[in-house]
């Protein structure tokens, strides 16, 4: 299998991928999403409580495939660097195991650790985590090799940021990668970043 990701600037656009992924036949075991929390009071009518107590990533996982989807199993977790995230799938999972196990000066943890786990360039795995840091929502797909195509395309629709023109516009600000131990963005902070790449709604 391959993995796919596509970074979000919107969480409905995240959310709508999610769905056209599953339509297409793509499992919902085989995916993940992580979107920043901050703004979202309530996550699929939930509730900010929805799988409160899941940070180790517990129950994220096994929720995942019920009824209604991968979005139905939303919980809520805490990326160090990032803040608190709303998250579903084996990526959430594998990122709270990562925070775990992961050793000082060795090993990524956290988010990063775990795209590049499951075949994700290093050097992407930073810049997908620097944007949910910023507020944005990360889709990752495990997929058979005869539905990538399909499934990239589907991202692509769903308005997936352009990986070059973000890392471009990061690094013009003096970034170079995810830092794990820095501080979370601030509401405000993410507001301003928000607005820096807001497009118009989908029609």
């Amino acid at each position: 299998m391959r993995t796919v990701t596509g970074l979000f600037d919107s969480y409905d656009d995240a959310r709508a991928a999610v769905k056209a992924l599953e339509d297409a036949g793509v499992s919902s075991d085989d995916i993940s999403i992580v979107s920043h929390k901050d703004g979202k009071e309530d996550v699929e009518g939930q509730g900010n409580n929805a799988a409160e107590g899941a940070g180790t990533g517990a129950g994220i996982g096994a929720a995942a495939g019920g009824a209604g989807g991968l979005l139905a199993g939303l919980g809520l977790l805490a990326i160090p660097g990032v803040g608190p995230v709303v998250a579903a799938g084996w990526l959430a999972a594998t990122a709270a195991g990562a925070v775990a196990g992961a050793v000082a000066g060795g090993a990524a943890g956290g988010i990063v650790g775990a795209m590049i786990e499951s075949g994700v360039s290093e050097n992407d795995a930073h810049l997908y985590a620097e944007g949910v840091r910023r507020g944005g929502s990360l889709v990752v797909a495990k997929v058979d090799e005869d539905k990538v195509a399909a499934s990239e395309a589907i991202l692509s629709r769903s308005r997936a940021v352009d990986l070059a023109e973000r890392r471009a516009a990061y690094s013009n600000d003096g970034w170079t990668r995810f830092d794990q131990t820095s501080e979370p963005y601030t509401t405000d902070q993410i507001a301003a970043e928000r607005g820096r790449y807001r497009t118009e709604p989908r029609i």
